[in-house]
């Protein structure tokens, strides 16, 4: 029996009349009405929306706390010296960057015990939300006149003017965001800090606990966890790095419950999602369901078993890519469940009955019939012309454009100054540096080999035909000879290359080079856009959008827009999971559950020493509960719990509040029946995979000895 999702897409239904499910939707912090804000409270939230968010009042809400990190995870003060909170899995490239063959921190974990031993992050910036701007009117008027001066108005110039203009009337970093595809535009405004420092991140043996094999699942067991301090001048400004400078002093900081948390209880979650696309048309979810995903998600399976057969092999090789693996395998393993999932609840079966809600409501108007009578049948067409055209660029740029890493290499020799090249052998050996050699044989070789065996012929270039030529269409012979014919891939042939200082013209001749620049992408694009014709699909996707935004106005049903970065809300409860029928998931698990799946042959399950020693013996001091679930010196410790809050990627390391807006956790996943809600909400099957806050302290306390920063805390 398959699932159906009964058009819950949007907000749509599920928030019409009295029958919704309050859960769905990643709110716009600064839209909170009178009618969210009671949904909320019917929930149980005891706040009003004001505590939540109030640019007028700074330092008085809660979202003051809540911070981007680069606009990819999300993070929250915990104390009045600047000590922020987020997920290791957020801070992984940091500690990676940090770690050597002396000191693996990602296997050691770091921990900063006196504050001089805090590592300043070079680059990584933090982003304080202060205030958001509907600018909607303000941007169609520029539009207009930009429109009347022939000058260019797309969206990179809006934003260009826009920011740049209030970025110099506030003093303040501005972003512009189109919602809806321009039917609202918000300014950001934004204070942004650049010293920040790493003070804790556990080892991936407790912070990945399971590592891809648990990734998207239920249950889990992870801590993960990692903390930095945002520094400031003396005077409290915000300033580059410098050993002169003090821990921040913030306006707000979030207050850490060790009251715990039942089933049905209220759970809010403040950050920064990435993106979602239910916005998107049955045509555009068939596309990805059954074209672009399937090809990426099965290359980059197979290149993480080459990865993943070296790194198994060579510590040495492990420490090289364990960044490069950990994020390609949390962006196959989301595809490989988008695409199960699409198929599971009908998600194309599901548009399309949205879409012919659509249709009825276009075609009952003559003005909307007139702009819009024929979009749905114009974007099938162009979908259906473009497809061929799909299927060689999504194999083009799973194998010859990101398959390898050496790519990236000849992408640093394509962009270098013909009339000076004496620095490029530093920048390429420093790329080298991050590399091995024999992986990226195997790479290249597996690259090459989906290459020509799925890209039409006649969209080969003309060195690629000349080779495959030459090789009677051997490919393995054909990859062989690049890469042995190559000085680019041998330290000892490419040291001896640079070290006469060759010319542009040389390095661009080696056939490794001449190689990955033989097409580009351009010209595959290019053979879409004939095919496309006007108005692209881009066009039509937008026009989609709007119809939709504008039928919910007119039957008066509350919306959000897709996410895009910009810090929303969402809300639901704590819960257990039915994945499956007849299949019951607990909504929490303990250490017993580590200790179940601990397996010292395999790398993803084992523990150290210590940290076997100290879950076997099951002292949680205060931060376990007793029998009854009150807190105290009791027989247990939550480890994971499972909320219905809805979220995507951005929302690592958000902080998951009770009722009160007290910290009492850290969203740091999904579930796999989840990842349909990148298009499509899903009821009932959307969870929020999140660390206990108690087991976070636990292990700075017992397993790292961090006793200053529970000190800190004031715990």
């Amino acid at each position: 029996m398959k699932y159906r999702v009964y058009i819950s897409f949007i907000i749509g239904v599920v928030l019409s009349a009295g029958v919704a499910r309050a859960d769905e939707g990643m709110w716009m912090i600064h839209a909170i009405d009178a009618a969210l804000e009671k949904k909320m409270q019917e929930r149980g939230l005891e706040l009003s929306a004001r505590e939540i968010y109030d640019s007028d009042a700074p330092g008085s809400s809660i979202a003051d706390a809540v911070v981007s990190l680069e606009f990819g995870c999300t993070g929250s003060i915990i104390s009045d010296r600047g000590l922020l909170i987020t997920n290791h899995h957020c801070a992984y490239s940091d500690v990676h960057r940090l770690s050597t063959p002396e000191h693996n921190y990602l296997e050691e974990g770091f921990w900063a015990m006196r504050s001089d031993e805090e590592k300043n992050i070079p680059d990584k910036k933090v982003y304080f939300l202060k205030k958001v701007v509907d600018v909607t009117d303000e941007v169609m008027e520029l539009e207009a006149q930009l429109k009347a001066e022939g000058r260019p108005f797309g969206m990179r110039r809006l934003s260009h003017l826009m920011e740049k203009r209030y970025k110099e009337s506030t003093g303040l970093e501005a972003w512009l965001s189109s919602m809806w595809k321009g039917s609202r535009y918000y300014m950001a405004l934004y204070q942004m800090y650049a010293d920040v420092r790493l003070v804790a991140a556990p080892p991936v043996s407790s912070a990945a606990f399971g590592g891809d094999i648990d990734n998207w699942e239920w249950p889990q067991h992870k801590c993960d966890f990692a903390m930095y301090r945002v520094y400031t001048a003396p005077d409290g400004s915000p300033a580059e790095y410098s050993e002169d400078n003090v821990p921040m002093k913030p306006a707000a900081r979030l207050k850490i419950s060790l009251d715990g948390y039942k089933p049905g209880d209220y759970t809010m979650v403040i950050g920064y999602p990435g993106s979602t696309n239910r916005y998107s048309s049955s045509f555009e979810t068939d596309f990805n369901e059954t074209l672009k995903l399937p090809i990426a998600n099965r290359l980059r399976g197979d290149q993480m078993a080459i990865i993943k057969e070296w790194m198994d092999s060579d510590p040495q090789v492990r420490l090289k890519y364990s960044d490069y693996y950990f994020s390609l395998s949390n962006v196959q393993e989301y595809c490989s469940g988008e695409v199960e999932c699409f198929g599971r609840f009908d998600v194309v079966e599901s548009k399309e009955a949205l879409e012919k809600e659509l249709q009825e409501w276009i075609s009952a108007d003559p003005e909307r019939k007139a702009r819009w009578g024929t979009l749905l049948n114009d974007l099938k067409a162009k979908y259906s012309a473009t497809q061929k055209g799909e299927w060689d660029v999504n194999y083009l740029r799973e194998s010859l454009v990101r398959g390898t890493r050496i790519s990236r290499v000849m992408h640093r020799i394509t962009s270098y100054r013909a009339d000076d090249t004496r620095a490029l052998p530093g920048i390429m050996k420093k790329e080298y540096d991050k590399m091995d050699l024999r992986v990226e044989k195997d790479l290249f070789g597996y690259a090459v080999r989906q290459y020509y065996t799925n890209v039409d012929s006649t969209m080969w270039g003309p060195y690629h035909r000349e080779l495959y030529a030459a090789c009677e269409g051997d490919i393995q012979k054909t990859a062989s000879e690049v890469w042995n014919g190559s000085v680019l891939t041998d330290e000892g042939r490419r040291d001896a290359f640079t070290a006469r200082t060759p010319s542009i013209e040389e390095y661009k001749a080696d056939p490794l080079y001449r190689f990955f620049q033989d097409v580009k992408v351009k010209t595959f694009n290019d053979v879409i856009a004939e095919a496309e014709g006007e108005p692209k699909r881009s066009a039509l996707r937008k026009e989609f959008t709007q119809a939709l935004y504008q039928m919910y106005m007119d039957k008066g049903v509350a919306q959000y827009p897709d996410a895009n970065s910009t810090m929303r809300i969402t809300y639901g409860t704590v819960g257990s999971l039915e994945p499956r029928d007849a299949v019951i998931c607990d909504w929490k698990t303990t250490p017993a559950g580590i200790l179940e799946k601990y397996d010292p042959s395999d790398y993803d399950f084992n523990l150290s020493d210590r940290q076997y020693l100290l879950y076997r013996k099951g002292d949680w001091g205060k931060w376990g509960f007793n029998a009854d679930g009150t807190p105290g010196q009791g027989p247990d410790m939550y480890v994971n719990f499972l909320t219905d809050n809805d979220i995507t990627g951005g929302n690592s390391g958000s902080p998951v509040m009770n009722s009160r807006g007290e910290l009492i956790g850290l969203a740091f996943d999904g579930n796999k029946e989840s990842l349909a809600s990148d298009m499509l909400y899903t009821p009932h099957y959307n969870k929020c995979v999140c660390v206990d806050i108690r087991f976070i302290l636990w292990t700075l306390d017992r397993y790292a000895g961090m006793t200053r920063i529970i000190e800190e805390l004031h715990l």
